[in-house]
């Protein structure tokens, strides 16, 4: 076999496997070992709706510098399962290195025209007893091209493999892919060795940081039926119910999780939902509910193409208009859209924050790509996040619907219980003391009241992230998780006259962001869906929309390569 002489700063490392082969163990490993060895690690899954078969793929980028963002290239293919999707056909190259099993994809690599890197997995795995070793052998052996210690993932194989002798046979499958991967490259790690220093940073997907964010916030209250992406909030909350001092309900159906996390907060619980596209549909009634109770609630909207089931495992951005309208009837929200994983800790917070300040509801816009990616981060500090805002406790004379005072915008909040207040909630349009009504003028002084929450809302709309020069010719906006992979895209290509404008809230729009749509600059909004959703709730909002549009909708993100090459062709035009 070749092997590798000069290491580089950075390589792309691709996992392709039928589900139930490991496939996450192994990028699990060689992610943590790789970090603790002081590399800069991003990956990123993409998996098949289905439990077992398939093929599904990860990529880690592994670095001497941070990194973020999804790219097309790939140095390093670890293929174990035969029909390779097209995403990872498409990126080989003449310099990607393909290893497997000769007697499982030989002859599909041959087809491609290229040739494998034969590592005997079947064999090997059998003679330790089982076909799952393999995914271990290609940890240890990527542990040995990075020239790491035989012993380096003794700890984490002890932590996932409870028992003694389980965990005993996978490190001896660690330590065969270890040889193997270690004589490759004659003793010369692939990526140069970092330099040690006494780095901070913790290794942090999105699923984490909105649940830790939300838990962060005082969130004690969560439901959701399971629907992919949205799971993963709810099974960090579950793993971690005791010691974030949540009660965690699943539930049997999306109607259900939103009317319960609805009665929660009327109780006083700082509750919250997550679910995706076809799920939210079915809370628009008590999202409504929620409405013109106001009650503060929280929902965590994980994005997925549709329309119906769609692409249940994808990625997309195509669900902002419907986070926008759902509900019958007219009244006041806030939607969060994190643009990375730090944004995705801050905005669930500030989601639960604005909730019960202004006891409207709050919705976090998220998406496959964003919550199944992650990377090296700064440790989030809790304390940065401000205090729940608690129940009042009532007198005798309490109206949970007071019109506020001059220069205020909300009722007293009270809850069942605490206080001597008679706390009522009624779905109808109702009196200050929560009576039903159908008296005309207070019909209509309620729906102002409730309306005018968007005057602060507004004043407090998160400011956009401003990237480039303070002049600029070129405003190139987006929203969640494109952000990353424009931003290096623009670094790759160097843009003087151009500047990225990202929002981590969508609506309402901060008044810093209405300022620069309405200057003359040329506007570029980059979007993971069909019709530019953001673009369209921009224009109506303020008079002006995109001139161009960068979008995707196929079910994968956008890669860095991609979005520099439309960019560039953009940039480049000159009217």
């Amino acid at each position: 076999m070749d092997r590798i002489h000069s290491p580089q700063s950075e390589v792309t490392i691709s996992f392709c496997a039928a589900a139930g082969l490991g496939l996450q163990t192994a990028e699990d490993l060689a992610r943590q070992m790789l970090s603790k060895a002081g590399y800069y690690v991003f990956s990123a899954r993409e998996y098949m709706s289905r439990v077992r078969g398939g093929n599904n793929s990860t990529q880690i980028r592994v670095s001497t510098k941070p990194v973020r963002a999804y790219v097309d290239r790939i140095d390093w293919l670890f293929a174990l399962s035969p029909e390779l999707h097209p995403n990872i056909t498409e990126n080989i190259t003449e310099d990607t290195k393909i290893l497997g099993d000769a007697s499982a994809m030989e002859k599909e690599i041959s087809s491609l025209g290229r040739k494998m890197i034969d590592l005997d997995l079947a064999k090997r795995a059998s003679d330790l007893g089982s076909p799952k070793f393999s995914s271990m052998i290609v940890a240890g052996f990527i542990a040995g091209i990075f020239t790491l210690g035989e012993d380096s993932a003794d700890q984490l194989i002890e932590k996932r493999f409870k028992d003694g002798d389980l965990s005993a046979k996978n490190k001896t499958a660690f330590r065969v892919g270890h040889k193997l991967g270690k004589e490759y490259v004659a003793g010369k790690p692939v990526v140069e060795i970092p330099v040690q220093s006494d780095r901070e940073e913790i290794f942090l997907d999105g699923n984490s940081a909105v649940a830790l964010g939300a838990a962060s916030a005082g969130c004690n209250y969560i439901t959701a039926y399971p629907m992919s992406p949205g799971t993963g909030v709810f099974s960090y909350f579950a793993k971690n119910a005791k010691l974030l001092g949540s009660v965690v309900e699943q539930v049997e159906d999306e109607i259900s999780a939103i009317n319960m996390v609805v009665g929660a907060a009327y109780a006083g619980a700082r509750s919250m939902t997550t679910t995706s596209g076809g799920g939210f549909v079915l809370m628009c009634e008590g999202l409504s509910l929620a409405g013109i109770t106001e009650t503060p609630v929280v929902v965590h909207l994980a994005q997925r193409p549709g329309p119906a089931t769609g692409l249940a495992t994808r990625t997309e951005q195509a669900d902002l208009e419907l986070a926008l309208y759902a509900g019958h009837g007219e009244f006041p929200r806030a939607l969060y859209a994190p643009v990375n994983v730090e944004s995705a800790f801050r905005m669930a917070a500030r989601a639960f924050n604005t909730a019960h300040k202004y006891q409207v509801q709050s919705i976090i816009l998220t998406d496959q790509y964003l919550l199944d990616s992650g990377y090296d981060i700064k440790r989030p500090d809790p304390s940065s996040v401000p205090g729940p805002i608690h129940p009042i406790k009532t007198g005798k004379d309490y109206k949970r619907y007071a019109f506020p005072k001059k220069g205020e915008y909300v009722s007293p909040f009270g809850v069942p219980g605490y206080g001597e207040g008679f706390v009522s909630f009624d779905s109808h349009e109702h009196t200050e003391d929560a009576h039903i009504t159908e008296d005309r003028s207070l019909r209509k002084a309620m729906v102002e009241k409730r309306l005018k929450k968007l005057e602060a809302l507004t004043a407090e709309a998160v400011l956009p992230i401003v990237i480039g020069p303070e002049k600029y010719d070129t405003a190139v906006i987006c929203w969640g998780s494109v952000f990353e992979p424009v931003k290096e895209a623009m670094e790759m290509l160097g843009c003087k006259d151009a500047a990225l404008i990202a929002c981590e809230q969508v609506y309402p729009l901060s008044e810093e962001f209405r300022k620069i749509i309405s200057s003359p600059c040329r506007k570029i909004f980059v979007e993971g869906n069909a019709t530019g959703q953001f673009s369209r709730v921009v224009r109506s909002l303020t008079g002006t929309g995109a001139d161009e549009t960068i979008l995707k909708y196929n079910g994968f993100q956008f890669t860095v390569e991609e979005l520099a090459g439309e960019l560039d062709k953009l940039l480049n035009v000159r009217s």
